[in-house]
């Protein structure tokens, strides 16, 4: 089993880690794949370049061997569509491999808003993460999806190669990346929210409002 997780990861957090590793033991995989957007398309612009996302997210999994970091996104250019990566990640592993992408609540519950997404349930299962106040529209396509194609246990998603929701529950860290943004703007320290050495670049290349470190 094959899996994705997706976001902008501006800056990656330890909710971010910390959700990837219930992930990987839920779904009894030996490794989640980071996949950092190249330009969000449902958003402005990052406040890190990819280059610079891509480098706090080796920083934040170095020595972790459950988690990895898919680049696709970024080569690949443009604006990062789901869909598209899911072909490209299809493509490489053929017809048979099960792929799941992992998503929150909060951002499936527009969906049907995403490019070609009638497209995506024939292309890997869904794995969505609820999240503490973030609730499916009722009679939204999302909901609607949920209520035909989930099923109750992990080990089912094993047994097909796409097509399945599982709803998962898991743990969560209350970090979000807009609110570390906003501490490190307002001249607050970011840590113990993020790994240090991501700590440690955000001041060094001065992001997000950060003062940069002088030189000596």
């Amino acid at each position: 089993m094959h899996v994705i997780y997706g976001g902008t990861f501006d800056p990656i957090h330890h909710g971010h880690l910390r959700l990837a590793l219930e992930v990987s033991e839920a779904l009894e995989v030996s490794r989640v794949h980071l996949v950092p957007s190249h330009i969000p398309p449902h958003r402005g612009s990052t406040g890190a370049s990819s280059a610079q996302r891509l480098e706090m997210i080796r920083q934040a999994i170095a020595g972790e061997p459950a988690l990895a970091l898919d680049e696709q996104e970024v080569h690949r250019g443009g604006a990062s569509y789901t869909a598209d990566t899911l072909r490209q990640l299809r493509a490489e592993l053929g017809p048979d491999c099960p792929l799941v992408m992992v998503v929150g609540t909060d951002a499936f519950s527009s969906f049907d808003r995403w490019r070609e997404w009638q497209e995506i349930p024939g292309l890997a299962h869904i794995v969505v993460v609820r999240r503490p106040g973030s609730e499916l529209p009722v009679g939204s396509e999302a909901a609607q999806l949920v209520a035909e194609r989930c099923v109750g246990s992990a080990s089912e998603l094993h047994s097909r190669p796409a097509g399945l929701v599982l709803e998962l529950a898991p743990p969560l860290l209350d970090i979000s990346a807009t609110g570390i943004r906003r501490r490190i703007a307002a001249g607050r320290s970011p840590r113990y929210l993020t790994p240090d050495d991501v700590c440690q670049s955000i001041r060094a290349w001065g992001l997000y409002g950060a003062r940069p470190v002088e030189s000596q």
